[in-house]
C-alpha cells in the first residue's frame, strides 16, 4: 500500500491509509522465550474462556504455574490484539476521526452466499515470534474468501484481503466486523462504501456478534496452528494457506452445512443447508 517512490511522502501516505507512520519503519524485535510461551498459552486461554479477562487469565497461569503479574498478562494481550470480550455498557467509542457503524445482522437470516461476510484478525504463535492473521469469511457457507499474514496489526493487509475477495468473488450485500481501528479506518470503510456494501459493526466487546469468525479461529489453531512450530514468517504464510484453501474450504465437512464443505456450500448452495442466522 505504501509506495517508498511516490511523490507523496510516507507520512501522508500513512495519514490517508489511516495508519501507523511508524508501522511502515517497524522493524520486528525478539520477544522473549517466556513470554513467547506465555503469550501462546494465553491465546489457548482466549479461546476455551473469551469472557477471562486479566485478572482471571492471570489466575488460570498462576494455577499452572507461572510466574506473572496481572499487568503482565494484560500488557501481552494489548500486544496480541486480544480482549475479554462481553458486552459492557457505554464503550462503543470511536477513534478520533473513526465512524463506528450499527450492528445490523440480529434478526438477519443469512440464506445465501454473498450476502453477508465477515472479517477479523487473529494471533498466530510461531516457534520463535508469532504473526497476525486476517480472513474474510462469507457468513453463510463459512468460506474463508481471502487472508493475509502480517507481522504488525495494521489496516494495508486487512485492505489486501478484501480487495482480492472482491476481486475473485464480487461483493457482498454486507460486510460486518469488529470496532478495531482497522476495520473504522476512513481506508477501510471508504473501500466498502466505494462498492456500495452496508457496513455492520458489532457491539464491542459482544462476541456473539461475529461469533462464525471466532469459530474459525479456533478450528485454525487446534486443526493446524498449534500442531505446527512455524520457524518463519513465509512458512507460517505457506502451511496456513495448504489449511485454509487446501483443507478447510475444499476437504472439511462441516455439520452446520449439512455435511458439505465450505466450497460446496458457496458455490452450490441448497435448501437442505441450515441457515447462518
Amino acid at each position: 500500500m505504501i509506495d517508498q517512490t511516490h511523490r507523496l511522502s510516507i507520512t501522508k501516505q500513512a495519514r490517508i491509509l489511516s495508519i501507523s507512520r511508524g508501522s511502515v519503519y517497524y522493524q520486528a524485535e525478539p520477544v522473549c522465550e517466556a513470554d513467547l510461551g506465555l503469550m501462546r498459552r494465553i491465546d489457548q486461554l482466549h479461546l476455551d474462556y473469551p469472557f477471562a479477562g486479566s485478572r482471571m487469565l492471570q489466575s488460570f497461569l498462576v494455577r499452572e504455574g507461572f510466574r506473572i503479574g496481572r499487568l503482565h498478562v494484560r500488557t501481552l494481550m494489548k500486544r496480541m490484539g486480544i480482549e475479554a470480550i462481553y458486552r459492557r455498557p457505554h464503550t462503543s467509542k470511536p477513534a478520533p476521526g473513526h465512524k463506528i457503524y450499527p450492528y445490523l445482522l440480529r434478526h438477519l437470516v443469512v440464506e445465501r452466499p454473498n450476502q453477508v461476510w465477515a472479517m477479523d484478525i487473529t494471533y498466530i504463535p510461531m516457534a520463535r515470534g508469532f504473526v497476525y492473521l486476517a480472513a474474510v469469511v462469507d457468513w453463510f457457507s463459512r468460506k474463508v474468501l481471502a487472508w493475509r499474514v502480517s507481522i504488525t496489526l495494521d489496516t494495508a493487509f486487512c485492505l489486501e484481503a478484501v480487495e482480492e475477495a472482491l476481486a475473485r468473488y464480487g461483493k457482498p450485500e454486507m460486510f460486518n466486523t469488529d470496532q478495531g481501528s482497522q476495520f473504522t479506518s476512513f481506508a477501510f470503510t471508504d473501500l466498502l462504501n466505494k462498492h456500495d456494501i452496508t457496513i455492520s459493526m458489532d457491539g464491542k466487546g459482544a462476541w456473539r456478534d461475529n461469533v462464525f469468525v471466532e469459530r474459525l479461529w479456533r478450528t485454525i489453531k487446534y486443526e493446524e496452528v498449534y500442531l505446527r512450530a512455524y520457524n518463519t514468517v513465509p512458512e507460517a504464510r505457506a502451511s496456513l494457506g495448504r489449511y485454509i484453501d487446501g483443507f478447510y474450504n475444499a476437504k472439511r465437512p462441516h455439520s452446520s452445512l449439512d455435511r458439505k464443505t465450505p466450497d460446496e456450500a458457496y458455490f452450490n448452495p441448497l435448501p437442505a443447508i441450515q441457515q447462518a442466522a
